[in-house]
């Protein structure tokens, strides 16, 4: 690749591993982040079962109630708190690389995970890092905005979150700018093809043109994510190429599989990546063993992990309905098991009881096989 960007495939060659000192996991979610619910029809739209049983509970529900079960007004909390988070990557990173390990965990608009290990390991810093939702024509976008100053990462995310809020578009350039003051911090647009919001690929495409048009200059890498197809992946470094940005890795973990894609690196310390991606333009990136399991198969097995239970959680997060939150018309966020003692809507209960079939090994072997397919070549 141009832009000093190479792609390593672990199951091809491990030998690139002598190299490099450090592995860096970037993107990655905890207990501190808000996920929409509306993941549950995106994401089950095409996976066999899973999809057209979904689709028929909601149905249901639109037919007795009159109408549909507004999922984004839902939200759920990845499982792992940040120092489970942590000791998840560096875990991955120790024992299977037998390298180095550089982690930042970026959860939705909230630095409290950054904010959180830096009070229990002042001995080794950890960076104050945040997914960053940017507002932008008729869609958003995400921002990995990396290793934010502790002194000032408060009132920065304060500044972050109103534009969040009440987006003006005059002002994105000047926060922006804001950020590249400082130069231990690394911006990078995250899984930029992605329609997350819906408007149509080709809408998508011109807004993320004119974003770039307009601010691909204050940004420093371009994310290759670990829950996105290869296509899509392909499609991201040579925009990379057009746009002069390197590509960067962006696992996107949410569950209990640790990141599918880390960066390589001879850094010993966050500055010293920073400044190899945002001055040198050089990543180095590998892709794990996980990323060539069938990634609709992965997805399910986020969503399994989000709504399993788990008795040896602190009390308040056992169960799914414990970790799953109404946010009312009034603003006020309840947690779905103090509003509906019976486990919620039956579309959401079926859900729950859909996704244990992941833990039948008869099953998993199946979805596993009808899902690989059409398992891409490269792979």
């Amino acid at each position: 690749m141009r832009s000093g960007s190479n792609t390593h495939l672990i199951w091809k060659d491990r030998s690139v591993l002598k190299q490099f000192r450090t592995a860096v996991s970037l993107h990655s979610h905890t207990s501190q982040s808000e996920e929409s619910l509306d993941m549950i029809p995106r994401y089950t739209g095409k996976i066999p079962y899973l999809g057209k049983a979904i689709i028929r509970q909601q149905q249901k529900y639109h037919d007795n109630m009159g109408h549909p079960l507004d999922f984004a007004r839902a939200f759920w909390r990845p499982p792992l708190t940040p120092r489970e988070a942590l000791r998840l990557e560096i875990g991955q990173i120790e024992r299977e690389l037998g390298l180095e390990a550089l982690v930042s965990l970026s959860d939705h608009d909230n630095i409290q995970a950054g904010v959180m290990l830096g009070m229990f390991a002042k001995d080794k810093p950890q960076p104050i890092s945040v997914e960053w939702t940017i507002p932008f024509g008729s869609t958003f976008f995400h921002m990995g905005v990396h290793n934010l100053p502790p002194r000032d990462a408060g009132d920065i995310m304060k500044e972050l979150a109103a534009f969040t809020a009440n987006p003006e578009p005059e002002d994105l350039g000047g926060l922006l700018a804001m950020l590249n003051n400082f130069p231990e911090t690394l911006l990078i647009l995250n899984h930029p093809m992605w329609d997350e919001k819906g408007i149509g690929a080709s809408k998508h495409a011109q807004t993320l043109g004119r974003l770039l048009e307009r601010h691909g200059h204050q940004m420093h890498a371009l994310e290759l994510n670990g829950l996105r197809s290869w296509e899509e992946n392909s499609q991201v470094t040579w925009l990379g190429r057009d746009a002069s940005l390197p590509v960067i890795s962006g696992g996107d973990r949410h569950g209990y599989e640790p990141n599918a894609i880390l960066n390589l690196t001879n850094a010993v310390s966050w500055p010293e990546f920073v400044d190899e991606i945002r001055n040198d333009k050089k990543s180095e990136i590998l892709f794990m063993s996980q990323y060539r399991e069938p990634l609709k198969m992965r997805i399910v097995q986020t969503m399994w992990d989000v709504v399993k239970e788990y008795p040896e959680h602190p009390e308040g997060g056992h169960t799914w309905a414990d970790r799953v939150f109404f946010r009312d018309q009034q603003d006020a966020i309840k947690p779905i098991s103090e509003i509906w003692g019976d486990g919620g809507p039956s579309v959401v209960r079926h859900f729950v009881m859909t996704m244990r079939l992941v833990e039948n090994p008869s099953f998993r072997s199946a979805l596993r096989f009808a899902l690989a397919a059409k398992q891409e070549a490269c792979l």
